[in-house]
């Protein structure tokens, strides 16, 4: 009883930690992507909004990304403290890969983010273009690492098992595993997605209260372009995902959708239901007949396997993963329809005029990072009873900690990210309310205007102090 209730205690405290942790990587990973081209827009045509709109977001990336690297390296010790036989049985896979992500990524980041924040009147704008650049690559850098460990725990491949550890065989065939690349490109669309919404929700506020025109409808403007552009290119990538997830793990794809039989023909889509593990059905369902099938298999009559094919210890948590599910993919539609809004709109020449549209996008703010935190939970919960999927359970890797310690840790963690939390969101919106910096401040500190460095913008400031001096006298 005791190594029970220590496992699933250890269990919430990794769910909790890493649900906070993902927040802040996937609006970072969007918005470093979007300040680069903000920049290179400015450098290429010199239309000082652009510059602006960089300017502004650098900021609060940076908070945003302190928070990242601060939350996510508990994650790495908690393998260690609370799944210590896991980094034992998976080391020579896992930890190579953690350890490119740091090389590779993490210190291309540091190396150039200091640039990128503070280097404006420092070095020349190409080549502070080129240090965000860079620091916008090793997220992605970042990212690919990360998916690429947690892909192979979802689908593992490449490995052997040599007295009861894994080994690598093929590095290769461990990095780019069957459900790698679906989900690296379905992880880095959402990160554009979740990035976006914070600037449209931004751009909209500003509009509504009739604050900084000019910046919030470039804003404004940009975003819903952006909008347009990925979230139905995220649909399809989900589409593309999910028909790598029904090969793969056909489970995870029965509790999203809700089979109970083995087999069955002509599924249909549930749009609403509510599972009950316990009689093995779905209560209230409100569905369209032979959809899932259709959408699944690419046929009207097509089998989908059921949760009743394997063993009710090896299936997930139906209810939390076929909720989560229809979170993200309800989310996912509202931002495709909003997009298609806003594109109707633009050419009735209504975009910034409509209340009820900047309204709607105000509150859109949130969304991105609950569709991604609703992603997380069905890729992660769906995959239980395993941590390795069909090869080791979760269970069997917990480290035998009393439950006690493991509450304390918990609770210890839930109330310093509180706390760090509503700091960040302190900080966070009190830059949205301080505005960006105006654009006669831009031109006044010839912020990589006119100027190619920090001290020829400083010696043009004292000739002219000089000569105002020399003027009066």
């Amino acid at each position: 009883m005791m190594e029970l209730d220590s496992a699933l205690l250890s269990r919430l405290q990794f769910a909790f930690t890493v649900s906070f942790h993902i927040i802040f990587p996937s609006i970072t990973i969007g918005l470093a992507t979007l300040i680069a081209i903000w920049e290179g827009l400015w450098l290429k045509t010199r239309n000082p909004l652009y510059l602006q709109l960089a300017k502004f977001w650098i900021k609060p990336f940076a908070i945003t990304f302190g928070m990242g690297v601060v939350s996510g390296i508990v994650l790495s010790y908690e393998f260690g403290t609370n799944f210590s036989k896991f980094s034992e049985l998976t080391g020579a896979v896992l930890g190579p890969l953690m350890a490119y992500e740091v090389l590779t990524a993490f210190f291309l980041e540091a190396g150039f983010l200091g640039v990128m924040l503070f280097g404006w009147q420092r070095v020349s704008a190409r080549l502070h273009f080129f240090a965000t650049c860079t620091v916008a690559v090793g997220t992605w850098i970042s990212a690919f690492w990360i998916i690429a460990a947690n892909s192979w725990m979802q689908t593992p491949a490449g490995h052997a098992i040599v007295d009861g550890k894994f080994v690598v065989e093929s590095w290769l065939e461990v990095i780019f595993n069957p459900s790698m690349p679906y989900r690296l490109v379905h992880m880095l669309l959402a990160t554009m997605l979740t990035a976006g919404l914070v600037v449209l929700a931004t751009s909209a506020w500003y509009l509504r209260r009739k604050e900084h025109i000019a910046f919030a409808r470039k804003g404004l403007s940009f975003s819903l372009w952006w909008l347009l552009i990925f979230a139905p290119l995220q649909a399809f990538v989900g589409d593309l995902h999910g028909l790598n997830v029904k090969e793969h793990q056909p489970v995870k794809v029965a509790a999203m959708e809700g089979i109970w039989p083995a087999r069955e023909h002509n599924v249909p889509l549930l749009l609403f239901a509510i599972p009950d593990p316990v009689q093995e059905k779905n209560h209230f369902e409100v569905a369209i007949p032979d959809m899932a099938s259709l959408i699944l298999t690419h046929d009207w009559h097509g089998e989908l396997t059921g949760l009743q094919s394997v063993p009710k210890a090896d299936r997930p948590n139906v209810p939390l993963v076929f909720f989560s599910f229809r979170v993200m993919v309800g989310l996912g539609v509202l931002m495709i329809m909003l997009a298609l809004w806003g594109l109707w709109l633009r050419r009735r020449d209504a975009l910034y005029q409509q209340p009820l549209f900047l309204w709607l996008c105000s509150l859109m703010a949130p969304t991105g990072v609950i569709s991604v935190l609703a992603g997380w939970y069905v890729v992660e919960v769906g995959r239980q009873p395993w941590i390795v999927y069909g090869l080791v359970r979760t269970s069997e890797v917990v480290s035998p900690l009393p439950p006690e310690r493991v509450a304390l840790s918990l609770t210890l963690f839930v109330l310093t990210y509180s706390l760090l939390f509503g700091v960040y969101l302190y900080f966070f919106r009190k830059l949205i309310k301080k505005g960006p910096p105006p654009l006669a401040d831009l031109q006044h500190h010839l912020i990589g205007v006119e100027a190619s460095g920090y001290a020829l913008a400083l010696t043009k400031t004292l000739h002219g102090t000089a000569t105002q001096t020399e003027g009066a006298k």
